[in-house]
């Protein structure tokens, strides 16, 4: 019985870095229009999900993009899973480390708080441009070139925090999972602002004020304004920049208090 329900399973997905199908293409061959190579694909992939956004990605849509059939694509990638999680790494080098992080055995007059910042602005940044990364980031393994490059300079600036080894993984997710969170939800609204046909201060307002006749939330509302007078921003934009970066420097005394309490 067991066996059975095993054999019912679908395989766990590898990933196009692990298949030795990330390093395929390049130059089109015999049949092939010509100018169309992976990377001409990747670039385009990722202008179409943005403009587009990832339930409407297709194939068949990305090669009208281009001006080719769809099996011209599929010299170049396998799978749409393949395309997409080469779209995912190509916009993940966007982030880019900050200068001066030192290796193991090196010193660094740079602050490792400023250096957090700068990647977690990065981070977010990425989220709120490409709205598909979200869902795409928990999809994947996330171990394409660019993220693993991320990911490396993470830990180097973590590690010099003064946290024990022990409690670093914990504050990698403090800091990042944190990010990813508020930078989906922030890069949703401006999607669905957009796809509204209205700006983020309209698709605001318009929200604030119908859910302020409903009597069932209004209550809550009501007893949310001083919170939300005290926020202060007069744009969602400023709404959003105030409470992320407060988030992020009560997350960075977090890890500071942790490391006092420790030593």
């Amino acid at each position: 019985m067991v066996a059975a329900e095993r054999a019912k399973r679908r395989p766990a997905r590898a990933s196009v870095w692990l298949e030795d199908k990330a390093r395929r293409g390049g130059a089109a061959r015999g049949g092939q229009p010509s100018g169309l190579d992976r990377d001409r694909i990747i670039s385009a992939a990722v202008t179409l999900l943005d403009a587009e956004g990832l339930p409407r990605f297709s194939m068949r849509r990305l090669a009208a993009e281009l001006n080719v059939t769809a099996m011209s694509v599929y010299w170049y990638v396998d799978t749409k899973d393949d395309l997409l999680e080469l779209a995912l790494d190509a916009v993940f080098g966007e982030m880019r480390a900050p200068a001066g992080i030192p290796g193991d055995d090196e010193e660094s007059p740079e602050d490792w708080r400023d250096q957090l910042r700068e990647l977690a602005v990065d981070y977010r940044a990425v989220l709120v441009r490409h709205p598909w990364v979200s869902p795409l980031a928990g999809t994947f393994l996330n171990i394409g070139p660019n993220y693993l490059e991320f990911s490396f300079a993470v830990q180097r600036v973590i590690r010099r925090t003064g946290l024990p080894l022990s409690e670093q993984t914990a504050a990698i997710s403090a800091v990042f999972q944190f990010v990813y969170g508020f930078g989906t939800i922030e890069g949703h609204f401006i999607e669905r602002s957009a796809m509204a046909g209205v700006t983020a201060d309209e698709y605001f307002g318009e929200a604030m004020a119908a859910v302020m006749q409903a009597p069932q939330i209004s209550h809550v509302l009501e007893h949310s304004k001083g919170i939300m007078e005290a926020r202060g921003g007069d744009t969602v934009t400023e709404m959003f920049e105030r409470d992320f970066s407060t988030a992020l420097e009560i997350v960075i005394s977090g890890i500071e208090a942790r490391v006092a309490r420790v030593e």
